[in-house]
């Protein structure tokens, strides 16, 4: 999903870059935080431009893996909550080499997918929930995905985030998809100022450029991973720092 995006233009080449300099991570001498002045529509275009670069010696989220591939992007969805990225690859690996479809995995026995999946996050519920999914998408869907985000919310386990990815990167259809990487840190950098990653939601779709809808969730799972961390981030070799309020920012490296 990022590698693709990445190749895209965002504004014209005549525009300042608030992370010129930056080189995959190095320390950056006498950075200057914002001093309460709230991002811009002009700044986003230059941020999200800047941190294409920044991410793209990253590895991408598990589920940007499977992009266009619905069902893939739904299980992997479903396993990667409350679980780290690594755990969740590995896991969804197993899975798919046992059963790639819902035809397919609605014959293995729970205890199958329980062993494949394991270790992760309530690993138990979630093989009871994917048998579900499987019987309900073979039965009521032919066996397929469905693309709209109310029949994705009515299957078990699965919430507006999951819903919003399988829309948007297994049907490339727009949409945004908040997690709590994407709702901190457009909340920290004072570009939106809400309670909830639903809130967040309906805030990023009134706000933020419609192009960067989709590859949002990736860019900021990614940044967030490996820079602005939720509790002491690396405010000191962030390229975007000059634009950022810091909201809620107590300690940073």
């Amino acid at each position: 999903m990022i590698a693709d995006w990445l190749a895209r233009p965002s504004m014209s080449s005549d525009e300042s870059d608030p992370g010129q300099g930056y080189a995959g991570g190095n320390m950056m001498s006498g950075f200057i935080f914002n001093q309460g002045c709230r991002m811009n529509e002009a700044q986003i275009h230059k941020i999200v431009r800047t941190l294409k670069k920044a991410v793209s010696q990253w590895r991408a989220p598990v589920v940007g893996h499977y992009q266009q591939s619905p069902f893939k992007v739904l299980i992997s969805c479903v396993l990667s909550l409350r679980t780290q990225d690594k755990t969740t690859e590995a896991a969804s690996q197993r899975l798919f080499e046992l059963a790639d479809s819902p035809e397919r995995m609605a014959k293995l026995a729970t205890a199958a997918i329980e062993e494949k999946i394991y270790p992760v996050g309530f690993y138990k519920t979630k093989a009871k929930n994917i048998k579900k999914i499987c019987a309900i998408l073979n039965k009521e869907f032919g066996g397929r995905v469905p693309d709209e985000i109310d029949a994705l919310l009515a299957l078990p386990g699965v919430g507006r985030k999951t819903a919003n990815l399988v829309v948007t990167l297994g049907f490339n259809k727009p949409g945004i998809c908040v997690d709590t990487h994407v709702h901190r840190i457009t909340n920290r950098w004072g570009y939106v100022k809400t309670k909830t990653p639903e809130k967040t939601e309906q805030a990023l779709r009134e706000k933020l450029p419609r192009r960067y809808w989709i590859a949002i969730n990736d860019l900021l799972v990614t940044f967030g991973q490996n820079c602005c961390k939720p509790i002491s981030p690396f405010c000191s070799r962030c390229p975007i720092v000059a634009y950022c309020e810091r909201r809620g920012v107590d300690r940073s490296r």
